[in-house]
């Protein structure tokens, strides 16, 4: 990450819409800027696979669910903050990972300029290629302020994505026990 190309796009941005770059509360906005485009930006350079290279032989052939997972993103096309809940299922073949690495997987796809359709594909095809897995089902909440703060301006909607892949295309009973745990309080 170029920290001295994002100081000067700020400094011409700030100038662009009208600002004076020299006034006290924005003197150092393009350095704040630069930092926090790297902690939310981490997942452009991330490697997703080193986040699953561990996993555990395993005879559970059962569904293994991580719901409610936080993230954080941002649209690709209005550079505008999207966030949400994961909930993400995978049914196991011959192997498992930490339940942490499912929520990590997340956050790096989370980390870079995205589209909620796209990350959720991104997820399910991981978890398919990397663990082997029978089948992998990931839906995404979000409210999108590219929706909410500009445009039709419509705070709360949320806009759900589904994705299926494997056993969870064709199993009904699969897709209903997902929404089930994803609607349930434990």
């Amino acid at each position: 990450m170029d920290k001295q190309k994002i100081k000067q796009a700020v400094i011409m941005f700030l100038e662009g819409i009208g600002e004076d770059v020299n006034r006290e509360g924005l003197i150092d906005t393009p350095d704040r800027i630069s930092r926090m485009c790297e902690e939310i930006f981490v997942g452009v350079d991330e490697k997703t696979s080193d986040n699953l290279s561990k996993s555990f032989h395993s005879d559970y052939t059962g569904m293994v669910l991580e719901k409610n997972i936080t993230f954080y993103s941002m649209c690709e096309h209005h550079l505008l903050p999207f966030f949400g809940k994961a909930h993400v299922a995978y049914i196991p073949n011959g192997k498992v990972v930490g339940l942490s690495k499912i929520a990590r997987i997340v956050e790096i796809y989370s980390k870079k300029l995205q589209m909620q359709e796209n990350m959720g594909m991104q997820i399910a095809k991981f978890l398919m290629e990397k663990l082997d897995a029978k089948g992998a089902m990931v839906m995404l909440e979000a409210e999108h302020t590219c929706m909410t703060m500009r445009g039709v301006k419509k705070p709360g909607t949320k806009t759900v994505t589904l994705v299926k892949q494997g056993v969870f295309e064709t199993d009904s009973n699969l897709q209903h026990e997902f929404y089930n745990f994803i609607d349930r309080d434990f």
